[in-house]
């Protein structure tokens, strides 16, 4: 789970339990999700990366930044 993208459904931020859509097993599975920096918000339809995961449902992420090679 921990290095999956996914898309926010629902606002992340301090004192909220936001939502994260993540492809799993050829599906798509909604999950609990917190900021993995708990100052930060993050809202809906971001693209996020997952940096660690309680089981059963619980995920916590930062926004994904797409980094440039330079060659």
């Amino acid at each position: 789970m921990i290095g999956s993208r996914g898309r926010v459904t629902g606002t992340i931020g301090p004192g909220l339990i936001g939502e994260v859509l993540i492809s799993v097993r050829g599906g798509v599975e909604a999950f609990y999700a917190y900021p993995a920096d708990p100052d930060t918000k993050i809202t809906i339809g971001t693209q996020v990366l997952v940096v660690d995961f309680d089981e059963p449902n619980t995920v916590y992420v930062e926004p994904w930044r797409p980094t440039r090679l330079t060659g």
